[in-house]
């Protein structure tokens, strides 16, 4: 299976260093002067104390893919517009984006089975050719349209280092995922705390709560205590960690605020309801990305 990695963020590195591995993979990367790093030096991935060098082949993004039977899209939510025009007619796609919005992308795209993920991984970039693993878990997915076939190929043949694990229901699947995501970003981006102090906090684990409570309502799920527990327990297994929306505020770079409260925010004006905390809290983080970059 020859397999195209589309980003040389942190996940799109972790990707292509552990499905090399199996597989032949291409990994695309934003600048000639990464993907030149990656073809001299390799991908280094940390995990634990262990360390391992793999041989990727890395280029440019380009305007057309070679002949692939699978692409990879580990770029961020708000960069996908600008790759979905080289995807066209590639048979089989993953989108690995965070929140919900990119589903409304899909439409614009012809020939291809897609799917999507949701990545239960820690990974933290250290260089342009360097990768921390920090917590192993799996990768979930499923179909959004057309055949399921090679991801079920996929998942039967992924290490269990690495493995694949396919849902049957992809609105789900990303809900979960959004919902946890929509509580724990921008709470810890705007208190600057790691993810365990969500919930040994009181006062911050009661913003949580309320916050949560918004988000579920909003998303559809049935069984909301158990939902929160989800949550939480995310909170409780990544204590250490820094959420993906905090380091992005830390490095003064866009987050991807408008592809979950701001996904959020819509599905709440479609349904008339009112969610003042997700507002609150959407426009607490467009106000510090305005401050810090002025026009982001």
């Amino acid at each position: 299976m020859k397999i195209a990695v589309i980003g040389g963020g942190s996940i799109g590195l972790l990707f292509a260093a552990y499905l090399q591995t199996r597989f032949d993979v291409l990994l695309y990367t934003r600048t000639i002067e990464q993907a030149d790093e990656i073809n001299k030096t390799g991908i280094t991935l940390h995990r634990g104390v262990e360390s391992f060098k793999v041989n990727v082949v890395a280029k440019k993004l380009m305007d057309r893919f070679p002949d692939i039977n699978l692409a990879i899209v580990a770029v961020k939510q708000y960069q996908l517009e600008s790759v979905l025009s080289q995807l066209d007619g590639i048979p089989n796609v993953l989108f690995l984006q965070n929140g919900m919005g990119h589903l409304k992308l899909f439409e614009k795209l012809s020939g291809c089975n897609i799917f999507v993920g949701s990545v239960e991984h820690g990974a933290f970039r250290e260089g342009p050719a360097i990768v921390s693993h920090n917590g192993i878990g799996a990768t979930k997915a499923a179909v959004v349209k057309g055949d399921g076939e090679l991801l079920n190929e996929l998942a039967a043949i992924s290490k269990t280092d690495f493995p694949f694990l396919i849902e049957k229901d992809y609105y789900m699947m990303l809900a979960s995922k959004l919902s946890a995501n929509a509580v724990i970003n921008p709470l810890t981006a705007i208190l600057r705390v790691p993810n365990g102090e969500l919930i040994t906090n009181p006062y911050f684990e009661k913003m949580l709560e309320d916050l949560f409570a918004e988000v579920v309502d909003i998303l559809g799920f049935k069984d909301k205590a158990r939902q929160l527990k989800h949550v939480k327990d995310i909170c409780k297994k990544t204590a250490e960690n820094r959420s993906s929306m905090l380091k992005d505020i830390e490095s003064g770079r866009k987050t991807e605020v408008d592809a979950i409260l701001g996904y959020l925010l819509e599905q709440a004006g479609d349904m008339g309801k009112g969610v003042p905390l997700i507002t609150a809290f959407y426009h607490m983080i467009k106000g510090i990305e305005w401050g810090q970059g002025g026009n982001t």
